[in-house]
């Protein structure tokens, strides 16, 4: 993963009730959330302000969706997750020099 596209992620992720619909989605697991079920756990009145902060989710890769007959489902995409966490990650202490015991020297 590339600085641009995390920052993306996080900007997305930035807005508390994205973030609310995004832990709502990982929570759900890899079955998803459909649309109505989604709105009514994170509580967002509107369908339309629903729908554009899914837009907004699903630009950056975090979140897919799949229509199924009539009904709209969503889901968190578990490898993007994992790549931004990652991403977060990776850099942790490595300017630090450690002594083995997990505590700086």
């Amino acid at each position: 993963m590339n600085v641009e596209q995390a920052a993306k992620q996080l900007e997305a992720l930035g807005s508390p009730a994205r973030l609310r619909i995004y832990r709502a989605l990982v929570r759900a697991g890899h079955a998803g959330l459909p649309v109505r079920r989604l709105q009514d756990r994170v509580g967002i009145p509107a369908a339309s302000t629903l729908s554009h902060h899914l837009h907004r989710l699903i630009l950056t890769g975090l979140v897919s969706q799949e229509r199924q007959a009539t009904t709209l489902i969503c889901r968190a995409v578990y490898p993007a997750m994992d790549d931004l966490v990652g991403f977060l990650a990776d850099e942790c202490c490595a300017d630090e020099t450690c002594s083995g015991t997990g505590e700086a020297a």
